[in-house]
């Protein structure tokens, strides 16, 4: 869970969005992000808004403030940024709520072709234009796969985990766009699909459902098995670097894709 509650933070950041919200009648904190030292969902006057904060002096900060800035360029299945304040050391946003769950994508789950839907809208869109500073994929994965292998100009979400897909009677949201990219249009599917062999999927399923995604199903084959084995000395990495569990079930589920797709 968050390391703080609001009515932990600082009286002068509560009245910060509170100029914003009017009075905050009720705070429930939930778990979302890995970054934020705060995430509540606040219930003002003004309705129901999804609040995340962190303290300046952590190193991750700036991932809040970049967050804010991408919002305006962000496609209509995220959620708005409706503010950004920054008063005595923390900098909160403020965005609608998204009302759903996490996504379910496990074997058999009806979120899957819903998702695969959701991705195919993500894959048609394109990155903002300069002066809008974004990554490009080619420097992101530069230590791993020669550019033109993740080159493009469609906007990458680049983060699959499942919590930043809010599923809803009607809708997904897509949210905790802190570390987007401009690359290929199917890198999003790839990144997915590494998440399905996570849960439960083989590699053949997970592909399988990945081709309901037209960039991915038109993607370039040698590309792909180049990305997959590029997921696989990475999440070796990472896995390497950090004690978290997923971690490891991670770069495991990236070998198991990568050497799928080495087979003849």
């Amino acid at each position: 869970m968050p390391r703080f509650h609001w009515h932990q933070l600082p009286p002068a950041a509560r009245s910060a969005v509170e100029a914003r919200t009017g009075p905050v009648e009720r705070a429930l904190a939930v778990q979302a992000g890995s970054v934020a030292d705060m995430t509540a969902i606040l219930h003002t006057g003004q309705g129901e808004v999804f609040c995340k904060a962190v303290r300046e002096t952590h190193r991750l900060a700036w991932l809040h403030r970049r967050e804010a800035a991408f919002n305006p360029h962000l496609p209509e299945f995220a959620p708005r940024l409706r503010w950004h304040v920054e008063a005595v050391g923390w900098i909160l946003l403020g965005f609608d709520r998204a009302p759903g769950r996490h996504a379910d994508v496990t074997p058999g789950s009806p979120d899957l072709p819903r998702l695969a839907q959701t991705l195919t809208r993500m894959a048609a869109t394109p990155a903002p234009d300069p002066p809008v500073r974004i990554q490009p994929a080619t420097t992101r994965w530069a230590d791993y796969v020669p550019p033109d292998v993740v080159d493009g100009d469609t906007l990458v979400h680049t983060d699959m985990n499942t919590a930043n897909f809010l599923v809803d009677p009607t809708s997904i949201a897509v949210v905790d766009w802190a570390m987007p990219c401009r690359g290929a249009s199917w890198l999003d599917t790839a990144l997915m699909t590494v998440r399905l062999i996570c849960a439960g999927h083989t590699p053949q399923q997970a592909e399988q459902w990945a081709a309901q995604v037209p960039v991915w199903r038109d993607g370039p084959p040698d590309a792909i098995t180049a990305f997959a084995g590029a997921c696989a000395v990475r999440g070796e990495e990472w896995a390497d670097r950090s004690p978290a569990p997923h971690f490891r079930r991670l770069a495991d589920a990236s070998h198991d894709w990568a050497r799928y797709r080495r087979q003849p």
